[in-house]
């Protein structure tokens, strides 16, 4: 690791590296701090600095209570009056940013977080980005983008947005009524000839569009009947198995291409999805997939000496890696499992993205799985990759307001 013959890390009762949780932690948290004058580079993409490292810290069961007043503060010149957060003061709204700054004030919980996200122009400006044709742009003007839908759905979801279109939204004027109007039909325009989903008709297939392809059409409707309408699912399931490589027992993102850890979250995180869509209303999902290689690559491979995780040994650590990698970790460790609203009690009034129970894995599993209780890390939401819990408190904190 890092180039040394031996390993300086302790290792659990399975003979591989432990989750180096305080050295993650101090990571992140360094993350957090002053930038270095190069950083100017990733301005757009301050937001996204932020959502990486507070999710990452929750993930390992750090409170960030600390940072709440400081986002708060850099997060707001970055929301235009328009609607919708730019990446940095004065930049154009975008979806990915805007996605990353709520998600961001819903991590750190603060009432004075939530009531600064103006809704109403969000709706407003969301209903500008969404096309005749069922997709979203990730700005107005931009790029039609699979990340645009699932990132779009997400912030209505949370924020308790009208699914009805503003009454000035250009889609409107081609017959569409809501925001999911379409959008299944368009999803399935995605999928390519080798089975995976690409960010547009015609596009590669990637594993981060499979997942936001997936995510996003958990957002309105249950997985098995969303998923297995608008995708061919045996054909998704092949190009997914494909990805998870040997003998590293990691995942690449892309045909013939090497590992890489923020895959353990961008195909990892779409087996849960897929296995509901596969489970139907009652039944229970299997594994598809090796969860035992996937801890193992991530715990042997990951993780940096000096704290953070990174895409492979070669490589060095950051906030994007370290966070996805953990999501990944989580979704390895832990079960996920959708609870249909019509058989069970456990489902709740807020929409079928909530309607999910989340469980450790046996003392067995664990076993075969490689890894200590010690190791674990939080749940992470299946859908919108938080830890459990912030997306069902935001969207019921908005759910009682009336109106906007």
């Amino acid at each position: 690791m890092d180039g040394d013959k031996k390993s300086t890390f302790e290792r659990n009762s399975h003979g591989i590296p432990k989750l180096q949780r305080e050295m993650h932690i101090d990571f992140l948290q360094f993350t957090l701090g002053h930038y270095p004058s190069h950083f100017a580079g990733i301005d757009a993409s301050r937001p996204w600095i932020l959502y990486w490292a507070l999710n990452g810290l929750l993930l390992l069961g750090q409170d960030v209570g600390e940072y709440r007043l400081r986002v708060i503060q850099t997060l707001t010149p970055f929301q235009n009056a328009t609607g919708g957060f730019g990446g940095g003061h004065g930049q154009t709204s975008h979806c990915a940013a805007s996605y990353a700054a709520v998600l961001s004030l819903a991590i750190i919980n603060e009432t004075d977080a939530h009531d600064m996200i103006d809704r109403k122009a969000m709706w407003q400006w969301l209903g500008s980005i969404k096309q005749p044709d069922g997709s979203f742009t990730m700005a107005v003007g931009g790029e039609k983008d699979v990340r645009g839908a699932y990132c779009s759905m997400v912030l209505i979801t949370v924020l308790n947005l009208p699914l009805s279109l503003p009454p000035d939204s250009p889609a409107r004027a081609a017959g569409l009524e809501t925001f999911t109007d379409g959008l299944g039909t368009w999803l399935s325009r995605c999928q390519t000839f080798e089975g995976g989903i690409g960010g547009a008709p015609g596009n590669e297939a990637h594993g981060a569009y499979a997942f936001c392809a997936l995510a996003c059409l958990c957002t309105f409707s249950e997985p098995y009947n969303s998923i297995s309408h608008y995708l061919d699912v045996p054909a998704l399931v092949s190009w997914l198995s494909a990805r998870q490589m040997q003998p590293e027992g990691g995942f690449a993102g892309r045909t013939n291409k090497l590992v890489d850890g923020c895959y353990s979250h961008w195909v990892g995180g779409c087996w849960p999805l897929i296995e509901a869509a596969l489970a139907g209303p009652s039944g229970l999902p299997t594994d598809l997939w090796s969860r035992e290689g996937l801890v193992r690559y991530l715990l042997s491979c990951c993780q940096n000496k000096r704290g953070g995780m990174r895409d492979k040994p070669s490589a060095r650590p950051d906030g994007y890696h370290s966070c996805y990698c953990l999501a990944g970790l989580s979704t390895a460790q832990n079960h996920s499992v959708y609870v249909d609203p019509t058989v069970s009690d456990q489902a709740t009034s807020l929409g079928p993205a909530f309607n999910w129970m989340a469980s450790h894995a046996t003392e067995a599993e664990m076993d075969a799985w490689g890894y200590d209780a010690t190791d674990r890390v939080d749940f992470v939401h299946p859908v919108f990759v938080l830890p459990w819990g912030v997306a069902e408190r935001t969207r019921a904190y908005f759910a009682q307001k009336a109106g906007f």
